[in-house]
């Protein structure tokens, strides 16, 4: 079986790494780590990583996750502050404590124990466009008395500067023939403090098992997160449905949501054979993501498939 990497547009500052990484023999999950590690640290990428968007108080709060499609052993960081690296942090989690996801000052309590690279994530622009909305979405009284107000409202209120809300998603099939996910993301811009996309949720943002596949996704993640998508598609898989049909059954699963926040998701899958699929639903535009298999000189850029629920 052929190698194979599969990442979404936002991973375009770490997929020729990764790439060549896994052309040369590495092992999928140190490939998925050094190929996000350059996208969190991408400050023209603003929905992972520094330069991130901020929640609703103006600060970034960061999510990412691992898993070992072998064991099923997973590491999860969600709301963490500071600190450049959560990718690095939840594989830290993974490899170090007997737990599966660290969040909030817990999760910082335990880079700090590490010794993780700090930062201060919140750039110059980010802080600009925040600002900017503080200012015309508050009221004199509610700027009087900030931030003691009613987060609830405002949450409703808010709109995203960038739609697309995405994570990074790294999945590879590497040369010892076993299969990773990584996922990295500062989630939606203006979120409520402490709000978890699916990005740290294993199941639902990210889930691999070598012995079938891997899927991650990226856009609305409340979407995923109630239909637990990634899991679903390598459970069709193991079900015995192709690569193909294990996705079909995942849209469906998201056509029976109702209510809640209901935009777009993009499915990322790839099987223990080397072929993969991606599909947008409730697309904005062409979405694109990248593609490297072994024997290619370099990453390449495709088309999703575009579906409408």
């Amino acid at each position: 079986m052929a190698r194979i990497l599969v990442t979404n547009n936002e991973g375009t500052p770490g997929v020729g790494t990764a790439a060549r990484m896994l052309a040369a023999g590495s092992g999928g999950l140190d490939a998925i780590e050094a190929g996000i590690r350059l996208v969190e640290a991408d400050t023209t990428i603003r929905s992972v990583g520094r330069g991130g968007w901020p929640n609703l108080l103006g600060e970034v709060e960061l999510d990412a996750a691992m898993i070992d499609g072998n064991s099923f052993r997973s590491g999860a960081v969600g709301a963490l502050k500071g600190y450049l690296h959560p990718i690095s942090v939840a594989r830290a989690v993974m490899e170090r404590l007997p737990h599966e996801m660290l969040v909030g000052e817990g999760a910082a309590r335990f880079a700090n124990e590490i010794g993780a690279e700090t930062a201060d994530n919140l750039i110059p622009d980010s802080e600009r466009v925040w600002r900017q909305w503080f200012e015309e979405t508050l009221s004199p009284a509610e700027r009087a008395r900030w931030p003691d107000v009613d987060l609830t409202a405002l949450c409703q209120q808010a709109i995203d500067p960038e739609k697309g809300m995405d994570t990074t998603v790294f999945l590879s099939l590497d040369a010892q023939s076993e299969i990773m996910a990584g996922v990295s993301t500062s989630g939606w811009a203006w979120k409520y403090p402490g709000r978890l996309g699916d990005s740290p949720i294993i199941g639902a943002g990210c889930y691999a098992d070598t012995r079938y596949g891997a899927a991650a996704c990226t856009g609305t993640g409340e979407m995923a997160i109630r239909a637990g998508t990634s899991r679903a598609i390598v459970l069709y898989m193991k079900m015995g449905l192709s690569l193909a049909a294990a996705v079909d059954e995942a849209i469906d699963d998201l056509r029976r949501l109702r209510g809640g926040l209901i935009q777009r998701l993009t499915l990322h899958a790839i099987d223990c054979d080397g072929d993969h699929r991606v599909v947008t639903v409730n697309a904005e535009g062409q979405p694109s993501y990248w593609l490297w298999r072994e024997g290619d000189e370099a990453p390449r850029a495709e088309p999703a498939e575009v579906v409408a629920l």
